[in-house]
């Protein structure tokens, strides 16, 4: 997966499809944490009354798949994007500098994440040389 320079990663707490691609090729990566919630998001939050997280592995193995990339796009529907950036700031700094943008979007298909990740980082990389 090393061989290219950009990445996109769609995550939410039940799945995590990191995408290292160029022009012309993509390549797919999926992971599921270890112990997926059932009821994340319940009227009442969880029994103490906060929102339940993502399981701490999760989040690093998640890093752990983005370490190639040089240049990192991160979406997501809900939190779990929050909470991996979060998770980047404190076990992986050097990872979290290299995410470019933080985005909020819906399930879309590898295709379509794809093409919007391609969309952004062809005007991003007007703006910023790449290095790497």
């Amino acid at each position: 997966m090393s061989a290219h320079y950009h990445a996109v990663l769609w995550i939410d707490h039940h799945q995590a499809r990191v995408i290292f691609f160029n022009p012309d090729a993509a390549e797919e990566h999926t992971l599921h944490p270890p112990h997926p919630p059932r009821h994340l998001h319940a009227k009442a939050g969880s029994p103490s009354g906060t929102h339940l997280a993502g399981e701490p592995a999760y989040y690093q193995a998640v890093a752990e798949a983005l370490a190639p990339a040089h240049a990192v796009l991160v979406t997501g529907p809900a939190a779990a994007k929050l909470e991996l950036m979060e998770h980047l700031r404190q076990h992986a700094p050097q990872l979290a500098a290299r995410v470019s943008h933080l985005e909020t979007l819906d399930a879309v298909s590898d295709a379509e994440l794809v093409a919007a990740a391609r969309r952004y980082f062809k005007a991003a990389d007007r703006m910023t040389p790449q290095r790497g």
